[in-house]
């Protein structure tokens, strides 16, 4: 028998209409984006932006990404340079976060941004999240929907398994094309990368035409996804494996890796885009079969194997 979800609604205008009734009383959502699902709420209100750290268990130091529809809303909040400029001709709308120093006039709720003179500013192209930003009057605070260290979600019953009916409104813009988070790149001062993501370092170099370094260990928190334990699946994950212990998954990738009832392969292809997309789906799966651990064999470390990487490293922290 198929399952019915209650809260999870077709992102028709009718729908969206209603998204839009929900956010504009402090209301939080679900949201589809390119990279994952966002837990939306209105970036101008302290109540909604409360409402988000309490669902997510997040703690307050720890800022969230605020999506914009255009720049000329971005513009208002920000104070933008040469660099963000320049990568953002070249990669926005799209999957790449900016860490910009805040106008003193900025509406963004001081919560949002942890007090932080700086804050996280995104474009996402997503289409059903660029038609729901078209018809509000304020950016939306849209961290991970998820309880804070845990999985991404990439599907709307993702975001219906980790919090039930605790959101009343999940819109479904269907499978998320990355199926990683946003690289988030620092542009306050010097450029740094403070998250690694499809948008890779080696493009971002390209633009600025310069040497751009990821920021692995930082003492304070600037942006989402520095905390040391993050992405977990809830069992422990073991790095750069060949073999798979008793009653432990092993993840695989690449056509030469075997097949079996505890074998999973990010991707036959050997595709890193292919792997990113299916990692956390992947995770989940094995999650829900009930294993012990996680075995994950080496993942190349180049283009987006650095974020799959990164994410592995976080989950595999205790």
């Amino acid at each position: 028998m198929k399952k019915i979800y209650l809260n999870i609604y077709k992102p028709n205008l009718v729908n969206l209409k209603k998204a839009k009734k929900n956010l504009d009383n402090n209301n939080i959502i679900g949201m589809p984006t390119e990279t994952v699902y966002g837990l939306a709420g209105n970036a101008y209100s302290d109540k909604s932006i409360k409402k988000i750290f309490k669902l997510k268990k997040r703690p307050d130091f720890n800022p969230l990404i605020i999506h914009f529809k255009n720049l000329n809303d971005l513009e208002n909040e920000v104070i933008l340079n040469t660099n963000f400029k320049k990568l953002y001709s070249a990669f926005c709308p799209g999957p790449i976060t900016f860490i910009l120093k805040k106008k003193k006039k900025s509406r963004i709720s001081k919560l949002a941004t942890a007090r932080k003179k700086t804050v996280a500013v995104r474009i996402p192209k997503h289409k059903v999240a660029r038609k729901l930003l078209s018809i509000l009057k304020f950016p939306l605070a849209a961290p991970s929907a998820n309880i804070s260290s845990k999985l991404s979600p990439t599907s709307a019953k993702d975001v219906f398994e980790e919090f039930g009916n605790k959101i009343k409104f999940i819109l479904d813009g269907g499978q998320c094309k990355i199926g990683l988070e946003s690289t988030i790149v620092d542009l306050a001062r010097k450029p740094f990368v403070l998250r690694p993501g499809s948008i890779t370092v080696e493009k971002i170099q390209k633009i600025l035409k310069k040497k751009i370094k990821i920021k692995k260990n930082s003492k304070r928190v600037k942006a989402p996804g520095q905390l040391k334990l993050h992405y977990s699946p809830g069992i422990p994950v073991k790095m750069n494996r060949k073999n798979a212990e008793k009653h432990q998954a092993l993840i695989g990738f690449g056509k030469k890796f075997k097949v079996g009832k505890n074998y999973f392969n990010l991707s036959k292809k050997g595709n890193l885009k292919e792997a990113a997309n299916n990692l956390y789906k992947t995770l989940r799966e094995i999650r829900k079969r009930n294993f012990k651990s996680i075995a994950v064999v080496k993942i190349p470390n180049t283009e987006i194997g650095c974020a799959i990487n990164d994410r592995l490293r976080k989950a595999s922290n205790k």
